[in-house]
Parts: C-alpha cells; sequence; structure tokens
C-alpha cells in the first residue's frame, strides 16, 4: 500500500507537518487581524468624531450623525482631551456591552484569546474598545461597537489563511515528495534490485554491486554491500572448489582404499614368513598399512557434504556402549587397554543409534591409539548419567593427555590430530553428529594423568519398559 512505503509515509508526514506548521502562523496571524481591524475602526471614529468636533457649534444634524457612525463601523465614539471626557458621537445600542478591550494593556496572548473568543463565536454582542487617538488627537479614544461584522471579517480572512496553506501543502508536499523519491527512493529501488539479481547467481562476480549513489549515507549502505558480496561470492567460489577438491579426494580414496586392502591382506601373509628380516618388517607394513586405511576410511566419512539427518529412536545406552566396546576390543590398537563402561542399565536417549555408535567409536579409538603411540598400557571408561534435561557420556582415558598443537585446533578436521600422520576427521566427525542431535561434544580436561571428553545429548522421556529399547 502507498501509505505503507517510505515515499508515501514521508508525503503523508510532510503535509501534516506544513499544516501544522500552518496552523502556528494561522494563529497568531488572526490574532494579528483582528488588533489591526479594531485600530482601524478606532481611526475611522477619530475621523468622523473630528469632522463633528470642526463645526462651529460642535453640533451636526442626527442624519449626518448616523452616517459617520456607519461609515466608521462603530456605535459611540468617546474622545478624552484635557482631561475632560467627550461622547462626540451617539446612537441607540441595540444590547448592553459585553465586554471591553483596552488595546493599550493588552498583550500577544491576550490577543490570540480574544480572536480565537470572537472567530468561534457568531452571536452578536456589543463590545468596547479602548485605545489611543493618532497623531495626538487626545489622550483616549473609546468605542463601542457590534461584533458580527468583525466575526465575518475574522472568518473571510482565516478561510482565506486556510486555502493559502492548504496550496502551500500540497505545493510544498508535491516537491519534497519527488525529491525523496528522486534522490533517496529510486536509489534504494536500485539497491534492492541489485540485490536480487545478485541473490540469483551469488557466485558470479559479474552480479557484485557497484557503487554508484550520490547520497553519503546510501554510498556507504552500497560500499558495505560490496564488500559483503565480494566476500561471499569469493567464500561460495571456495566452496565450490573445495567440493570439486573433496568430490576427487573421495574418488581417490575409495580406490586407493581397496588397493591398500589388497596390500594388507598380502602383508598379512607375510607375518607368516620364518624369514627374520621379513618378520621384522611385516608388523611394521602391516600397522602402516592399517593406518592407510585408516585415513582413506575417514575421508570418505568426512567427504560427504554434510551427515544424513538422525533418525531418533528410543536407544538403550547401556547395550550400545557395550556394542562400541566389543568391536573396538577387535582393534589392534586396543592391546593392553582395558575398556569399561559405567552405564546404568536402564538409561535410555532418544538418539540415532548409529550415529552415537560412530561418536562413541570415534572417541574411544582415538584414546586407544594415543595409548598404542605412547606405548603403555591404559584404561578407556564410558560413564553415562542424567543432568536436568540432558543425557551426559564422559569418555576418560588414563592417559597421556593431548598434545597442545592438538588442543589449538581440536574439532578441526586435517588439524585436530594427537598423533603424526593422523587425519583428525574421527573428532571432527563425533562433533558434527553431535551438533545434528542438537548437543554438545566438549574435552573437559586433558593432562599427563589422562583426558576426559564429554558428550550431552538432550533427554527425552519415552514412556514403555526401557530394556526393550534399541
Amino acid at each position: 500500500m502507498f501509505a505503507q512505503s517510505l515515499t508515501g509515509r514521508f508525503l503523508l508526514l510532510t503535509v501534516a507537518f506544513v499544516m501544522v506548521a500552518e496552523v502556528l502562523i494561522f494563529v497568531p496571524s488572526v490574532a494579528r487581524f483582528r488588533e489591526d481591524y479594531l485600530l482601524n475602526r478606532l481611526e475611522r471614529a477619530q475621523i468622523a468624531s473630528l469632522a463633528v468636533l470642526a463645526t462651529t457649534d460642535d453640533e451636526v444634524a442626527p442624519e449626518l450623525q448616523q452616517e459617520l457612525l456607519a461609515n466608521a463601523g462603530v456605535l459611540n465614539v468617546v474622545l478624552r482631551r484635557d482631561d475632560v471626557r467627550q461622547l462626540v458621537l451617539s446612537s441607540p445600542v441595540p444590547a448592553p456591552v459585553s465586554r471591553t478591550y483596552d488595546l493599550r494593556e493588552m498583550g500577544p496572548a491576550q490577543h490570540v484569546a480574544a480572536a480565537l473568543r470572537d472567530i468561534v463565536r457568531p452571536s452578536d454582542e456589543v463590545i468596547r474598545v479602548i485605545g489611543v487617538p493618532v497623531q495626538d488627537a487626545g489622550k483616549l479614544i473609546e468605542i463601542t461597537m457590534e461584533t458580527a461584522p468583525l466575526h465575518e471579517a475574522l472568518l473571510r480572512y482565516g478561510l482565506r489563511i486556510l486555502m493559502l496553506s492548504a496550496a502551500i501543502s500540497v505545493i510544498v508536499a508535491a516537491l519534497l515528495f519527488w525529491s525523496v523519491r528522486r534522490f533517496i527512493g529510486v536509489p534504494i529501488t536500485r539497491l534492492i534490485g541489485q540485490i536480487k539479481h545478485f541473490q540469483a547467481a551469488p557466485q558470479e562476480p559479474g552480479r557484485i554491486i557497484a557503487p554508484s549513489a550520490t547520497i553519503r549515507e546510501l554510498r556507504e549502505a552500497e560500499g558495505a554491500l560490496q564488500s559483503m558480496q565480494s566476500e561471499l561470492s569469493a567464500s561460495l567460489r571456495q566452496r565450490e572448489r573445495l567440493a570439486a577438491l573433496g568430490a576427487a579426494v573421495a574418488k581417490v580414496s575409495h580406490d586407493l582404499r581397496n588397493m591398500l586392502t589388497t596390500a594388507q591382506l598380502l602383508a598379512d601373509r607375510m607375518e607368516a614368513s620364518r624369514d627374520p628380516a621379513v618378520q621384522r618388517t611385516a608388523p611394521k607394513l602391516v600397522a602402516s598399512l592399517s593406518r592407510a586405511v585408516n585415513l582413506c576410511e575417514t575421508t570418505l566419512a568426512y567427504g560427504r557434504a554434510e551427515e544424513p539427518v538422525p533418525r531418533p529412536v528410543p536407544v538403550n545406552l547401556a547395550r550400545l556402549t557395550e556394542d562400541v566396546l566389543e568391536n573396538e576390543r577387535l582393534q589392534p590398537s586396543a592391546e593392553g587397554v582395558t575398556l569399561v563402561a559405567d552405564i546404568p542399565p536402564g538409561l535410555v536417549v532418544f538418539a540415532d543409534p548409529e550415529q552415537v555408535f560412530r561418536v562413541l567409536s570415534n572417541i574411544v579409538r582415538n584414546a586407544m591409539q594415543a595409548f598404542s603411540v605412547a606405548q603403555q598400557p591404559g584404561e578407556v571408561r564410558l560413564i553415562a548419567r542424567r543432568e536436568g534435561g540432558d543425557v551426559v557420556m564422559d569418555v576418560a582415558d588414563t592417559g597421556p593427555g593431548l598434545p597442545k598443537k592438538a588442543l589449538e585446533n581440536l574439532f578441526q578436521p586435517f588439524r585436530g590430530s594427537a598423533r603424526k600422520g593422523g587425519s583428525g576427521l574421527g573428532l571432527a566427525i563425533a562433533a558434527e553428529l553431535v551438533r545434528g542431535h542438537g548437543g554438545q561434544l566438549t574435552l573437559e580436561r586433558t593432562s599427563p594423568e589422562g583426558s576426559v571428553f564429554r558428550i550431552r545429548l538432550p533427554e527425552r522421556v519415552v514412556p514403555g519398559r526401557p530394556h526393550e529399547a534399541a
């Protein structure tokens, strides 16, 4: 709607403000007109009285008096000269005098109040007006007059002022409307069009806005938009390149994993050889191939642009944890590591069981590999409990702690590995999966005595028998 647009509202506000300004001008103008009207009546009455005083006997015919009073627009004229008050002209007064106005003592506020009173009250009253004669023709002049002509004159003058105010308001509003539309509305509309143009293909540099506004504020807005669009466009192009690179890496990792798996099988057979040199070399070869296969698998897992949306079901956490530990005990790095679960049998969490399995498996395997690299035995313990509205799981180990470099890039893919040759994808994938559940994965503490990773998942109370959960 027009009233909801910027230019429409500006037009309405302009008209309103101009009318307010005109009202502020109208009131003192009417008061000034009324004062001039009364002063004019006093002057005309003085001239009529001077015509009477100019006669030799100060007497004029009644018909001439009525004509002089009618021309002056008054009923009576009183002059005071030399401390003598003299009724110079008189005629019958149709009603008693209702009010007296002494123009010598009235201030601006009194003039405004009297003008508003006379313009809104059409009743025919008789008022007395006192003033100072012009040209020092006396000390005081006093007249009585009817208010009906004054009321009509004020209405005519007020109507002219209102019509003039309306015309000025329309002209000013139209000029301001055109100015705002030309200098603000059109640039804003153009800016919106450029934003939509960029939105259609934000990765194309040619769609970035080029600042062209002549108004400083709009030019600053266009400059800020240009900077934002440039950064976004560059980021999207980089993302496309990374996506293409990721797809290529995933394909290479897939084929390389197959090749390494074959090599791993051949290396396993080499371990059966009785050649001492082969027996010394084969375990190292097998370990290297295992790490290479693991890196390919984690790269393939992270190469998916996004993890699938979790499919939550009631999960018995104790059963799931036991499955994780049984699977990890089969890994070569499990040698010398004790895996323990301390999970209440009836603890149920509403989550995707496959994704929670991957989270726990990645964290436990990282701890086991840390023991293997340090060549020391240890223990990994899984603990779970309810805290408020969450289910909290801690994966605690007895050492050797995370190095400083790993802490600086924790949960960052390809950067947060705690061991040489690691990819750092395990914790990155685990953190992404936990976030997908609306939870949080954090490192609570780490030291040479051990580390604790905490998984916090929102709890959902599941009615029924917990032991039947998945």
